[in-house]
């Protein structure tokens, strides 16, 4: 889900190794068997704040808190926010989705409902529905995602169709991962809009670094579309 959304520092992180005893091997495994909830909690500095192809942070820093909630059957629910350029009421996203994941087979399926919430300008806010599946080619992780959001009065009484193909394709034992997506967007947002990206991502004891180059066509001159590189420094907890 996700995700992706991306870096104006950088940080060195050094690990402290210990030798566990069976008292704390057993408080792990309890900690690792501790319920049929999973609380994440991810934060994020992005150089650019790229919505499927298109600055929403006026080519400026975004920072992006995250948390989300899982329950063992597979439903989530989840919280994520970004600073954005100033949209006529305030400079906050607010994104919260509920949905399912579950696994079939070699084939992982997704489906949720997103509200993105601008505070201060509700006039924005609109929903969108969810629905994505991946699997594996090889070493590779190869995803198709797909979203409409209906018809809604904030949106310009259109609907709009999004279309997605992602993957990743991690190094050998390398922690570098190479990541690619390619959309195409058809509605209230886009006239047969395409965005693409090619980037990488190294994890470095837990923090992860990631660079991608984005462009876009089709966007009809509209600013924030041009072709950029975007650093990102993440951490999940």
């Amino acid at each position: 889900m996700n995700n992706i959304r991306k870096f104006a520092m950088a940080s060195l992180i050094a690990a402290t190794a210990f030798t566990a005893t069976p008292a704390m091997a057993q408080d792990a495994k309890e900690e690792e068997d501790g319920g049929p909830i999973d609380v994440e909690f991810t934060l994020a500095a992005v150089s650019d704040y790229r919505f499927r192809g298109v600055s929403l942070s006026d080519k400026k820093l975004a920072i992006q808190p995250g948390v989300t909630v899982t329950h063992d059957s597979g439903v989530y629910v989840s919280l994520w926010g970004s600073n954005v350029a100033d949209n006529g009421g305030d400079d906050i996203e607010l994104d919260v989705t509920i949905g399912i994941e579950k696994e079939f087979g070699a084939v992982t399926g997704n489906v949720g409902m997103v509200s993105y919430v601008y505070p201060g300008a509700s006039s924005l806010n609109y929903v969108e529905f969810l629905g994505g599946a991946s699997t594996k080619v090889g070493p590779a992780t190869v995803g198709l995602n797909v979203a409409y959001a209906p018809k809604q009065a904030n949106i310009g009484s259109q609907d709009n169709v999004y279309a997605g193909v992602t993957a990743e394709i991690p190094l050998g034992e390398m922690p570098v991962t190479l990541v690619g997506s390619y959309g195409i967007e058809d509605g209230a947002f886009g006239n047969s809009k395409r965005d693409w990206s090619v980037g990488a991502d190294i994890d470095v004891t837990g923090v992860t670094f990631g660079l991608r180059y984005i462009d876009t066509a089709r966007t009809a001159g509209a600013s924030g579309s041009d072709p950029t590189l975007v650093f990102s420094l993440s951490k999940s907890f």
